[in-house]
């Protein structure tokens, strides 16, 4: 392990006022990302009420970009005010938490480290996810009655498979259903009936007393027989009575 000299330190100190300099100017230049103009100025609107939302929703969306970047930048200018300070005060190279010399390897790669690779801050990876994820995860799981055996009616997922045929992102190489070969064939469930449960229930009609039955011959039919799921005798019998 190489611990600094006195000329790496020396070094170091001029590469942390270099980079103090340079924040400073683009927090500067930059007016704090804007963040010190109000989203309607930023818009050039009247009001930050647009016809439309997603004009807004995209302000909204940098606003929280520029945020983020200056809560970086100013994070950064505290921790290279804190290297300078341990420069002057003479700890510098010190981990302020083991007490052990920080290898001149890892000070070259961050200049403005307190602390060893071992006790450095913020190296885990934090498990905590949005509290919405309880609700979103798993999808439609407040209203997916797809578990519930006695429940058939229209719920949650249904109305997303009505919006969702109007197109999403999604195309055929990204779908969860490998078979699919086209974009009518990319929605969840896209190969599932609509209006109907069992495919003989799309192609048999009755009248208004249910006793007399004829049959619709639909794509359904048609793919009811191809499936082997048909007896063609049954059907010629039914024709036969009826005639």
């Amino acid at each position: 392990m190489t611990t600094p000299s006195s000329a790496h330190v020396m070094l170091l100190q001029s590469r942390l006022l270099d980079e103090q300099r340079e924040i400073e100017h683009r927090l500067s230049d930059e007016d704090h990302y804007g963040l010190s103009q109000s989203l309607r100025d930023n818009t050039g609107e009247l009001t930050s009420i647009d016809n439309h939302p997603g004009d807004t929703a995209t302000e909204l969306y940098e606003r929280e970009k520029d945020i983020a970047l200056l809560e970086q930048e100013e994070l950064h200018l505290r921790r290279i005010d804190a290297a300078l300070e341990a420069i002057a005060n003479g700890t510098y190279g010190i981990c302020a938490t083991c007490n052990e010399p920080i290898p001149l390897e890892r000070l070259d790669a961050v200049p403005d480290t307190l602390h060893c690779i071992e006790h450095a801050p913020r190296q885990h990876v934090s498990l905590r996810r949005p509290v919405e994820e309880l609700l979103l995860d798993p999808p439609f799981g407040r209203t997916s009655m797809d578990e519930q055996d006695s429940y058939n009616g229209f719920d949650g997922e249904d109305a997303w498979q009505i919006v969702e045929q109007w197109g999403n992102a999604d195309s055929p190489a990204m779908s969860e259903n490998r078979d699919v070969a086209d974009y009518e064939h990319v929605g969840i469930d896209a190969f599932e009936h609509d209006g109907f449960v069992e495919s003989i229930e799309s192609f048999l009609a009755t009248d208004i007393t249910g006793r007399h039955v004829s049959v619709i011959r639909n794509r359904e039919y048609q793919h009811y027989l191809e499936a082997g799921e048909g007896d063609h005798g049954l059907e010629n019998d039914e024709q036969n009575e009826n005639e």
